[in-house]
């Protein structure tokens, strides 16, 4: 599939500057771009690139200005990292999206399946689910009983819904995430045993949202664990019954959020960060990796870290301190045996 600098340019509201026919059929990075490929750049250190690279297409930021001759046509645009993410998206829908329903797979006569859809071979869709247009479910996806898909939503390989859970418009859910399993409820007995307790609720995936591969999101004891729009989770994490994800938060891999925390929203959780349960997370907060949160954080726009967590900056000292320690040690070490000595030397003088 080819496409011209013009046509591009037209796609992204941008400025052609070179020749308008040149064309390309795949994409690159600068530094490995080839013929025939299309590039971009936005970060200043691979400016060196822009004169050097055979792509024949560049994306480039409106501000960029040529101090030589340039081999490739060039796009300007405002925001070139922005651009080139649009245009992937592009290419991948065009490249990846299949249509039809394939066999074998299951769909209960009760079910909805809207217009445009793709079913891969043994997925499984239950009583009076409802799947949206142009949904995109890939093989041995199961869909439990009474869920709903939005439209434009792709499940990947082995993903599992179970019932009366819910996915918004848009969503992107990789291979083997489980949505709407049993929270770990289980109530102590007086013999040492554990009962366990019924997961009544369900879970709730607002639009917008993308979930990793073997993600776990559990339902709710009662009432919904909440994901709201634009939550982008890594692979590997876990989501506990009754949490709330708010607006535009990001978590990577191996973070854990236990059972009705509430996050806000356009916080940043890094790798492996671990929250108990029934705290509250402010707007705009970034928690640094291998942090364990056991209090809530109360003030928006908060940065945090270490085990428990402490604010940025008393976090500094206390690391640069640590790092300190062994020379600290010595110095200790010394000291104790300079008192022993001085407290010899008093002793013999008093004698």
């Amino acid at each position: 599939m080819q496409f011209t600098a013009q046509q591009l340019s037209v796609l992204l509201n941008g400025t052609v500057i070179g020749d308008p026919n040149t064309k390309v059929h795949d994409v690159a990075k600068i530094e490995e771009a080839k013929e025939g490929q299309l590039s971009f750049i936005a970060n200043p250190k691979y400016t060196s690139y822009i004169y050097t690279t055979d792509a024949s297409i560049l994306i480039v930021n409106d501000d960029f200005l040529i101090e030589k001759e340039v081999k490739p046509t060039l796009i300007k645009v405002p925001n070139a990292y922005s651009a080139f993410t649009t245009l992937l998206e592009k290419y991948q829908s065009l490249v990846q999206r299949k249509v039809g329903i394939e066999a074998p797979s299951y769909i209960e006569e009760s079910a909805t399946i809207g217009e445009k859809p793709y079913i891969g071979a043994f997925a499984y869709i239950g009583k009076n689910a409802h799947i949206g247009k142009n949904v995109q479910l890939h093989p041995h996806v199961y869909i439990g009983d009474n869920v709903k898909i939005g439209d434009n939503t792709t499940l990947y390989t082995g993903v599992k819904v179970y019932h009366d859970c819910e996915i918004g418009n848009d969503c992107i859910v990789h291979a083997n995430a489980v949505i709407g399993g049993d929270g770990f409820g289980f109530a102590p007995q007086s013999d040492g045993s554990y009962q366990k307790i019924p997961q009544l609720g369900k879970v709730i995936v607002k639009d917008k949202v993308e979930i990793g591969a073997n993600t776990t999101i559990d339902r709710a004891t009662m009432g919904v664990t909440l994901i709201e729009e634009g939550v982008k989770l890594d692979n590997l994490v876990q989501i506990a019954h009754n949490v709330v994800i708010g607006e535009h938060t990001v978590i990577a891999s191996q973070s854990g959020v236990s059972g009705s925390t509430k996050i806000g929203k356009h916080c940043i959780l890094a790798g492996q960060v671990g929250i108990i349960g029934h705290l509250e997370i402010a707007d705009y907060t970034i928690i640094g990796a291998q942090s364990g949160v056991s209090n809530s954080v109360k003030e928006p726009n908060t940065t945090v870290l270490g085990s428990p967590i402490m604010d940025l900056r008393h976090a500094r000292r206390v690391y640069v301190t640590y790092r300190n320690l062994p020379q600290l040690a010595k110095k200790v070490n010394d000291l104790e045996k300079r008192i022993k000595e001085l407290s010899a030397n008093s002793d013999k003088s008093h004698q």
